[in-house]
């Protein structure tokens, strides 16, 4: 249909789910130990990435997953039917419904399978968000004294440092981690022993219980049964709410991805207070031109990922009754999102935050030619005279600094005070402490 493949994730959690299945029922004598070793060795095999080719369905498809249940079922069962001498498709030796399926539906395989890929790859997401965060961190310290023009809505506003700006991005990145980190709480409990609708039927009671304790051992992941059964085969609210928190990374990863090639941009007609590593330097037709091409890449997986949420949440809402039919909708673009966005995010922080260096001397001109400077002295001259300042800096194209100087407001050393980076990015009055005869007037 859309030559799109079932995600390897979700096949190596269904090969998992069948060989628990398999061993639970060789435990409680439901299956001949010959044929439910077969079915283990081959689910084995399938877990470990052999026969995936076997598994010929389109990502898109109706019936809930029935399809990929039955292709698994029916890879497994040649494959142990291969191991115990027989002939592909001599059904009689092993089955794929009777004997791998057994105690089986789709209806419980399917979801329970892309909770345990979830839990995976969410894993592997978190750590990417970590990996960034530690990056951007290290900047951080790095950039920690270099003082430059803050700006909001892209307009000079008052002085930060580069450093407090990488911090920013850590912090949301951090916040980002430990939202996915708790995540796979939400994604623990399983519906398998459920069957069709969740109560169970055609499935041993044994069974049921000791075949997640075998699935917990093989995935290392502290699975549970799911309290209702008919309710966790119902509803797939529990994928949109994990969707929510990596739409909500990958919104972080855009903005970030966006400020990077804003601060880059340039070099010479831009603000070029940063430098990006090059990575495909060399445009097809202007020599020496460099692309902040991981940024870009960064932002077009942020959009698919926030263009999947919408198709999960449309496909979770579209449930009826006792089951959702529109899982591997679901399936398909929650384990690619977190996939692509653990990508994104490991890329960015090796081949993009990693080798940033700043353009220390373009932040000071900047800082030192813009208007807003004169916000720092409005404690001391009040709004009013800062603002005929600002109006007379703009019109002259001259620093505000020339004219506090030239006006007699303040000496160069009281200036520099107040200019201070440590004075002007934390709390408080601007070189309050070392301006005596401002003290009454400022409120010091």
């Amino acid at each position: 249909m859309s030559g799109l493949p079932v995600h390897r994730e979700l096949i190596w959690a269904l090969a998992l789910v069948k060989k628990a299945a398999a061993m639970a029922n060789l435990e409680l004598g439901l299956l001949e130990e010959r044929v439910a070793r077969a079915i283990v060795q081959a689910a084995e095999e399938l877990a470990q990435g052999l026969w995936r080719e076997q598994i010929v369905v389109d990502a898109f498809q109706g019936g809930a997953g029935t399809s990929t249940n039955m292709n698994v079922n029916e890879v497994i069962a040649n494959r142990a039917i291969e191991l115990l001498g027989g002939e592909k498709g001599n059904y009689s030796l092993v089955h794929p419904l009777d004997h791998v399926n057994l105690g089986q539906s789709t209806n419980d395989v399917y979801p329970t399978a892309l909770r345990v890929a979830a839990i995976k790859l969410v894993r592997e997401l978190s750590r990417a968000m970590a990996e960034l965060q530690g990056a951007l961190q290290e900047k951080e310290k790095e950039f920690a004294s270099i003082l430059k023009v803050g700006r909001t809505q892209l307009q000079d506003a008052v002085p930060i440092t580069l450093g407090q700006e990488f911090g920013a991005w850590a912090e949301a990145v951090a916040r980002d981690w430990w939202r996915l980190y708790k995540a796979e709480e939400r994604l623990r409990q399983v519906n398998l022993g459920g069957t069709a609708v969740g109560t169970g039927l055609n499935a041993s009671r044994r069974y049921i219980f000791r075949v997640i304790e075998i699935l917990r051992e093989l995935t290392g992941f502290g699975l549970a049964r799911a309290e209702n059964s008919v309710e966790a085969t119902q509803n797939a609210d529990v994928f949109v709410e994990v969707s929510g928190l990596v739409k909500a990374a990958a919104v972080n990863l855009a903005k970030i991805s966006g400020d990077l090639r804003l601060l880059s941009s340039g070099p010479r007609a831009g603000l070029a207070e940063i430098k990006l590593p090059e990575v495909q330097a060399g445009s097809s037709i202007m020599p020496g031109k460099v692309n902040p091409v991981i940024p870009e890449m960064v932002t077009q997986v942020a959009y698919q990922v926030m263009a999947a949420d919408v198709a999960i949440n449309m496909a979770a809402a579209s449930g009826q009754l006792e089951l959702n039919a529109f899982l591997p909708l679901i399936a398909h673009n929650l384990l690619c999102s977190m996939e692509m966005l653990a990508n994104a995010a490991l890329l960015l922080a090796e081949r993009c935050v990693r080798g940033i260096t700043a353009n220390e001397a373009r932040c000071r001109e900047l800082f030192l030619n813009s208007q807003a400077l004169i916000t720092a002295f409005v404690p001391y001259i009040g709004y009013e005279k800062a603002a005929a300042l600002a109006r007379r800096s703009a019109q002259e194209n001259r620093p505000v600094t020339d004219l506090l100087l030239e006006e007699g407001l303040f000496t160069k050393e009281e200036i520099e005070a107040v200019l201070c980076p440590e004075e002007l990015t934390t709390p408080g009055v601007a070189g309050i402490s070392k301006l005596k005869r401002f003290l009454n007037k400022a409120g010091g």
